[in-house]
């Protein structure tokens, strides 16, 4: 897996591309996250339209982002999944917990509303 990041109004917006499966490139991303929050920015928007696959570290990676962000009173959206993560995220009942967006722009406006 690789990623880009950027801040964008005050918003973590990290695009994930490939194979998220745990290991370095799930560590090299929480170390992201964690600078991000130590920078007083709480909210995040991942886009996973370029996601392949995800398996249960990867998932367990998703989990650990949004549980960052929420203990610092944040909150995270994915964007766009695709259709097999969409089921994997249904199968797992996590479409229940995450905030799922089809535009990048469609999150951040609604990570802004929130306060």
């Amino acid at each position: 897996m690789t990623y880009t990041s950027e801040i964008k109004e005050g918003i973590l917006v990290v695009n994930l591309t490939g194979d998220l499966i745990g290991e370095d490139n799930g560590f090299t991303l929480l170390e992201l996250v964690n600078d991000t929050i130590s920078n007083k920015i709480i909210k995040c928007v991942i886009n996973i339209s370029d996601l392949r696959y995800i398996n249960s570290s990867g998932i367990g990676v998703l989990i650990t982002v949004l549980t960052k962000f929420r203990n610092k009173g944040g909150e995270v959206y994915l964007v766009k999944p695709s259709e097999s993560v969409k089921k994997l995220l249904i199968i797992t009942k996590l479409n229940a917990i995450f905030n799922v967006s089809e535009k990048i722009e469609e999150a951040i406006l609604k990570l802004k509303e929130v306060s």
